[in-house]
């Protein structure tokens, strides 16, 4: 059950929920992943065990033909044993304090996960909150960002195909401070 839904014009629908991201039934789901893509702990290692083993080895076919994946150009496998056809690998910042432009580079890889999809020709997406696991970004300030670059993606993007933007966060304390983040971009 979405805790929170908005609709960007023309008809582009927004959510905020708590849950599960490998439950999802959507078109793909954003993996926050390393640019190594070694699915081992976090969001990552969650997606890679429920996806299971073709997943692993798509991931590294992918890294061997493209090197590094890097926040401006996602990686993309296919879904394995999830819900979605897709899972499009997100290599969001290592904080390092803020100084280092870990703030444009979550940015960038918000914004190229949406692009990446919209180039597949994808109607749903859903995505976890990119590098506030083991990548320690700073949840108010990661929330902050994401959400208005999916606000800006809409707006300079009526067009794009995605529907649906699920943002997927799995406890209480991400879902509260993505739900803050929100009415303090968007106030009443």
């Amino acid at each position: 059950m979405a805790l929170l839904t908005h609709t960007f014009p023309p008809d582009h629908t927004f959510e905020i929920v708590r849950g599960d991201i490998t439950a999802q039934d959507v078109d793909a789901i954003v993996n926050a992943a390393n640019a190594r893509l070694m699915h081992g702990g976090g969001v990552a290692g969650a997606i890679a065990r429920k996806a299971g083993p073709a997943l692993e080895e798509e991931s590294r076919a992918w890294v061997r033909q493209h090197g590094p994946v890097t926040p401006e150009n996602p990686a993309c496998t296919t879904a394995g044993n999830l819900p979605c056809r897709y899972v499009i690998h997100a290599v969001g910042p290592v904080w390092r304090g803020g100084t280092r432009g870990e703030d444009e580079a979550l940015q960038t890889a918000v914004r190229a996960s949406l692009r990446r999809a919209a180039e597949l020709g994808l109607h749903s997406l859903a995505l976890p909150a990119i590098s506030t696991g083991i990548f320690g970004f700073p949840m108010q300030r990661a929330a902050r960002l994401t959400l208005s670059t999916i606000a800006a993606y809409f707006a300079r993007y009526p067009d794009s195909p995605l529907t649906l933007v699920r943002l997927v966060l799995y406890d209480r304390r991400a879902a509260e401070t993505f739900l803050d983040a929100w009415r303090a971009l968007n106030p009443a």
